[in-house]
């Protein structure tokens, strides 16, 4: 199984004012191994030890999107916080059309290189619009063939792009590249608050086993119940159904 780990964007708002300690100190109650995220007022290496010192790990460096002038800051970011791989992301515009996908490559391949070179892994985390279709195919498919050396921290529930693919079906297309993975669970409806792990419709038993991702990451961008109640119900999910490892029984 693999471990557990929530991505910090999920409590953003109860981290606020102060706050991020006892959070950081809740997850760790809870019994994630692991946080993608930083900041909050702390360094990578303090939020690095902050959560070292409670049990867990960073898993990723979720950073801004890099050009050649500010990729080596990025590396040196990513190994403040202790880690071997690092994360970006697009909007929209970016993937709208063939043309546009293949400018997006350019600035992925201005920096891929430099990213590797390092030791760092070099992953894109996916929202609906990759997984739509441009000109016959996946969004996602005419980047790879840009990029071919990219990984994916695939995020189950924006794969399905509302139901249109099974998250399954994706990890296994995709399995070779899924170097994380975000476990995310909804109603598949837009626009509607997504759900504890568990409590939506995404097929995630299937799709956890259908790739060999390193870290399974909780994320909820908005949810219909209190946040960190579904943070602790997916824990209990994942956990109890043999999905993921964490360091506290159910």
């Amino acid at each position: 199984m693999k471990p557990l780990a929530v991505q910090i964007y999920t409590l953003r708002d109860a981290m606020q004012n102060g706050n991020h300690l006892s959070v950081l100190q809740e997850i760790a109650d809870i019994g994630y191994k692991g946080i993608e995220g930083h900041g909050y007022g702390m360094t990578n290496k303090e939020f690095r030890k902050v959560i070292e010192d409670m049990g867990m790990k960073a898993t990723s460096y979720f950073g801004p999107n890099q050009t050649p002038a500010t990729v080596n800051q990025f590396i040196d970011e990513a190994f403040e916080l202790g880690v071997t791989d690092t994360v970006n992301g697009y909007g929209t515009k970016e993937y709208k059309t063939v043309d546009a996908i293949k400018q997006t490559a350019e600035i992925i391949n201005s920096v891929a290189p430099t990213i590797r070179a390092a030791g760092l892994t070099y992953s894109m985390h996916n929202h609906y619009w990759e997984f739509e279709m441009v000109d016959g195919r996946l969004a996602i498919e005419w980047l790879i063939d840009e990029c071919p050396d990219i990984t994916l921290e695939l995020d189950l529930y924006w794969c399905t792009n509302f139901g249109a693919q099974k998250a399954a079906d994706m990890a296994a297309k995709f399995k070779d590249r899924v170097k994380l993975m975000h476990v995310k669970d909804g109603p598949m409806v837009r626009d509607e608050p997504m759900t504890a792990a568990g409590a939506g419709k995404v097929d995630i038993a299937e799709a956890i086993p259908a790739a060999d991702p390193k870290w399974l990451i909780l994320e909820m961008d908005f949810c219909a119940t209190d946040m960190m109640e579904a943070v602790r119900q997916s824990y209990k999910y994942l956990v109890g159904n043999g999905l993921g490892s964490g360091n506290k029984p159910v």
